[in-house]
């Protein structure tokens, strides 16, 4: 992967008609959904192109199958090589997006009135679904613990009862970038066990994963674990094609999956797109280096963010983050009058992910998408920085 594929400008970027570039004002920089301002891998462009050169937009088959049997033996080669974790194709359900394969194992597990404990802060679609389908959120705290955001289950034992059907793991963790250890995710799974209660793994960001961590798949932890595991992930953030639509929802064990189609019939789920599944096969099978790469870039504008921060604006607190491109910083000590979303919209014209969103209470947050070339990430600080200085906050 050449250098460049790190450096598209601003101009070339705001020609793409994707909402990063488009959802605010053109005199606002985005850092705030999570894709990437990159080229997406040369074998992933190649299955894209062989598909639309061919206009070969009928119903697809791959290899004398469905394309989502495609799919899913992409993903089980894939588990195997890069995490060590040996499973079946035949306990995956491809879908089209992740927030519709959330929902799915929630309608299918519980019931109103139910209880879902969830991880917060939290990705905001999983707050939604919990909302939307009259459940009830249990929120089990990420807390900033000096060097690290962490989380205890035993903050759990006066909030759940016998009704608290699932447990939402997020991991990496979205938005503060934590990568679970192995520890820790046993204490997650012993404590599922306990409760009786179905985890939903949320694994879509377990390949972007910096040197001194590493991703456990958390079904891989063991027989009793897989079994009341449904692991949620996909290529697209990793690779940089959230467009492409394609998902898969893996069951840890038959009778896990013949429970869920119980109540989610296969025909209600759709299908993953056929050319998302080129794509995301291309990318698990063929993307290795390119991944490498990107990573590799992540790494070295993660770390100047983290010490441009401490130099310039050490009000704000931020740790390196584990994994992800995504970093969570608390501004709390700056004493906006305003959410820190709107400060840095309003006065420094970049765009962030509001805090609140997150979290109702972390208004004085802001997640911050560092996955650009290091001219727009110096950009977005210099601009953040003399944005404080002038409002005379630091």
């Amino acid at each position: 992967m050449s250098a460049n594929s790190f450096d598209l400008p601003e101009a070339s970027l705001r020609t793409l008609n994707n909402s990063k570039w488009h959802k605010y004002a053109p005199d606002v920089l985005p850092a705030f959904v999570a894709e990437m301002d990159f080229k997406v891998a040369e074998p992933i462009q190649r299955a894209v192109l062989n598909v639309v050169e061919k206009a070969d937009y009928g119903y697809p088959m791959r290899n004398g199958g469905k394309a989502g049997v495609a799919l899913a033996e992409a993903f089980v080669a894939r588990m195997e090589n890069r995490f060590g974790w040996k499973t079946d194709a035949d306990l995956v359900v491809p879908v089209a997006d992740l927030v519709q394969g959330t929902y799915a194992p929630v309608l299918a597990f519980s019931d109103p009135g139910d209880g879902v404990v969830l991880q917060v802060p939290n990705y905001p679609p999983f707050r939604e679904v919990i909302t939307s389908t009259k459940r009830k959120l249990i929120p089990l705290q990420m807390r900033d613990n000096g060097s690290a955001h962490v989380c205890d289950v035993g903050e759990l034992a006066g909030a759940i009862d016998k009704r608290t059907r699932i447990f939402v793991l997020c991991n990496p963790q979205n938005p503060t970038g934590r990568v679970f250890t192995r520890e820790e995710l046993l204490a997650f799974g012993r404590f599922a066990i306990e409760h009786d209660m179905i985890v939903l793994s949320d694994e879509i960001h377990c390949d972007i994963v910096y040197p001194g961590h590493t991703h456990i798949p958390f079904a891989s932890l063991g027989p009793d674990y897989a079994a009341r595991t449904v692991t949620l992930t996909s290529a697209t953030k990793s690779f940089n094609i959230p467009g492409l639509r394609s998902a898969l929802l893996h069951f840890g064990t038959p009778e896990l999956k013949a429970r869920f189609h119980e109540r989610i019939p296969a025909r209600l789920m759709g299908d993953a797109n056929a050319i998302g599944v080129d794509a995301t096969v291309a990318a698990w099978t063929q993307g290795q280096p390119w991944l490498d790469a990107v990573t590799a870039h992540l790494r070295k504008t993660r770390d100047h963010l983290i010490t441009t921060l401490a130099k310039e604006l050490p009000q704000v607190k931020v740790h390196a983050p584990d994994g992800t491109f995504l970093a969570w910083l608390d501004c709390s000590a700056l004493g906006f009058n305003v959410p820190a979303f709107d400060f840095f919209h309003d006065r420094a014209r970049v765009a962030f992910s509001a805090g609140e969103t997150f979290d109702p209470a972390c208004p004085q947050f802001v997640r911050f998408n560092f996955a650009t070339s290091t001219e727009i990430l110096d950009r977005i600080l210099e601009r953040m920085v003399d944005s404080v200085r002038k409002a005379g906050v630091a």
